[in-house]
């Protein structure tokens, strides 16, 4: 990947230290083999996703992709986060493209299926 590039994973974000931990864990296989990604919270947590953005413009990074940790795309989805995202973009001059939400991945679906197998053999 370009350094030029950064990989934003997006979660939801809570006031609730264990929820943010759950998703760092969840994040953390992406983060330390993908060079260049972060994980950012969309409210309640931090590091933002403007902070996140901020940082990486600070560093050299002109294009970002978002790709969010939800199941589907609801409101946040279809409204909050590109409207976030298109003032962002405006701030700093930069591209943000928005992956479609994690979800809607066939490969979670795949996951999911590992994991209860998994539950069965216990």
């Amino acid at each position: 990947m370009s350094e030029g590039h950064r990989i934003i994973l997006l979660a939801h974000g809570s006031s609730d230290k264990r929820w943010c931990e759950t998703f760092e864990q969840l994040a953390a296989p992406t983060v330390n083999s993908v060079a260049g990604s972060r994980i950012a919270y969309m409210e309640l947590a931090t590091p933002s996703l403007e902070q996140i953005v901020e940082q990486g413009v600070k560093e050299g990074v002109q294009t970002f992709t978002v790709v969010p940790l939800f199941l589907a795309a609801g409101r946040h989805l279809r409204k909050d986060v590109p409207a976030m995202i298109r003032s962002l973009e405006e701030a700093h001059g930069i591209s943000i493209s928005l992956a479609p939400p994690i979800g809607e991945n066939p490969r979670l679906g795949v996951a999911i299926r590992d994991v209860v197998e998994q539950e069965l053999a216990k």
